[in-house]
């Protein structure tokens, strides 16, 4: 790793089309980036040239990340790089923690908002989809017959599952209570299929510890 790392410093690997090799410090920048992100698009602000450095150098990342546990994956059509876990992969850092039962519901009714957006239609050319806190709450009732953190709470996890590229916060609006969101593709990545059947498994018996996120 250590050599192939100094290969992509040295020129050795040809550099993104029209932009020189990176320093070591945007390098290193860009893999500390994939890590706290997990999913990351050419939209993310505050990266700086992280997101053309994955792309770019997807052999790299894809090796240095296999060390690690994760598949690193380069989604042309939605200009995001991710990190995903194999199905049968264990995490032990901090953010491998189990998720608390509301944090669950939260990620579940993203991914459910996502898939009725991808399912009429509703998906805009960047492969996002808009719904709000209010839509979130509506489907922790219904999908989970559960009821909702309050708003304070909600907006919460809203907020750390955006640091992960699952979605992005609007500007709440205060005479109506609500906040637009927009559900990302990453939210698949968060929530892929085999935790969904868990999730809903678990939703549907209404006892005992949510799965592992």
């Amino acid at each position: 790793m250590l050599d192939a790392f100094r290969a992509i410093l040295d020129g050795d690997e040809p550099p993104p089309p029209g932009s020189p090799a990176p320093s070591e410090e945007e390098l290193t920048r860009a893999l500390q980036v994939m890590l706290k992100g997990q999913c990351v698009y050419a939209a993310t602000p505050g990266i700086g040239r992280s997101y053309e450095l994955a792309r770019h150098y997807a052999p790299f990342f894809r090796d240095y990340f296999a060390c690690l546990g994760y598949r690193f994956e380069v989604a042309h059509r939605d200009q995001m790089v991710f990190l995903a876990l194999p199905p049968d992969g264990v995490r032990h850092e901090a953010q491998g923690e189990r998720l608390r039962k509301d944090e669950t519901l939260v990620l579940l009714a993203l991914r459910l908002a996502y898939e009725e957006g991808l399912r009429d239609s509703r998906v805009a050319t960047d492969g996002t989809v808009d719904c709000t806190t209010d839509d979130i709450a509506d489907s922790i009732r219904s999908a989970a017959r559960s009821d909702p953190p309050d708003e304070a709470r909600l907006i919460e996890i809203l907020r750390l599952f955006s640091r992960k590229g699952a979605l992005r916060l609007g500007e709440r609006d205060r005479l109506e209570r609500v906040t637009p969101l927009t559900v990302m593709p990453g939210i698949a990545v968060l929530s892929p299929d085999a935790w969904m059947d868990q999730v809903r498994a678990w939703a549907a018996a209404g006892e005992g510890r949510p799965p592992a996120g």
